[in-house]
């Protein structure tokens, strides 16, 4: 989807499929991004075992979170504990069925699925991003690195800013990925940041997917 697209959606109630129809998309999609080369010395970070979310994706909420935002298209992504600061662009579904990863040439930028919620909105939010690209590490090399209570700061282009707090860092198989323990959602704002991770080969890319689990719990 366009970014002219996005605006003129703001400017009009969104009609959005029920989430059980996106996340069965996603898990056919989204779960298999292939955005990962692995073509340099050093892999990235695995999370370690006990930064798994302590349930199902939706986990609880943080005490006196905030409630829900409306809409907005977003503008950048910020991790301070691994230093992201990107930009962000929209992505949706490819003509095969995959969630589009943002440009590759591009090692720091991050994508939002527009076909779910944005970040700040009632639901389950979705960024993507590159692990690596030909030239070495890209924007969210670090991701599995990160710990619980680290934040991820999301600006939007409505001026506000949401502000996640991460319960859960994993690292899950493609070809047995919990779909519905990622995207559900239990109707408060979370965020999930994905990218590729676990064993490499030439072959076939990246074996899983790094799952950064986090709920906003601050808006700015």
């Amino acid at each position: 989807m366009s970014v002219s697209g996005l605006a003129e959606e703001e400017e009009r109630p969104r009609k959005r499929a029920p989430w059980g129809v996106i996340a069965l998309v996603l898990l056919t999609g989204l779960a298999l991004i292939r955005n990962g080369s692995g073509e340099f010395d050093v892999g990235p970070p695995q999370p370690a075992t006990a930064a798994a979310a302590e349930s199902r994706a939706s986990g609880g909420t943080a005490p006196r979170a905030p409630g829900p935002l409306a809409f907005s298209a977003v503008d950048r992504i910020r991790i301070p504990a691994i230093q992201v600061d990107a930009p962000v662009t929209p992505v949706g579904l490819d003509t095969a069925g995959w969630v589009d990863a943002p440009p590759p040439e591009d090692p720091n930028l991050a994508g939002w699925f527009s076909g779910a919620v944005s970040p700040g909105e009632k639901g389950t939010a979705v960024m993507v991003g590159h692990v690596d690209n030909k030239q070495g590490p890209a924007v969210f090399y670090g991701l599995g690195a990160l710990k619980k209570e680290n934040r991820v700061e999301v600006q939007r282009e409505d001026g506000k800013t949401a502000v996640f707090e991460i319960y859960g860092i994993e690292v899950f198989e493609k070809n047995n990925f919990p779909g519905d323990r990622v995207y559900g959602s239990n109707g408060t704002p979370e965020l999930r940041v994905i990218t590729c991770g676990g064993g490499f080969s030439k072959q076939n890319g990246y074996d899983g997917n790094v799952v950064v689990f986090a709920r906003m719990t601050e808006v700015r």
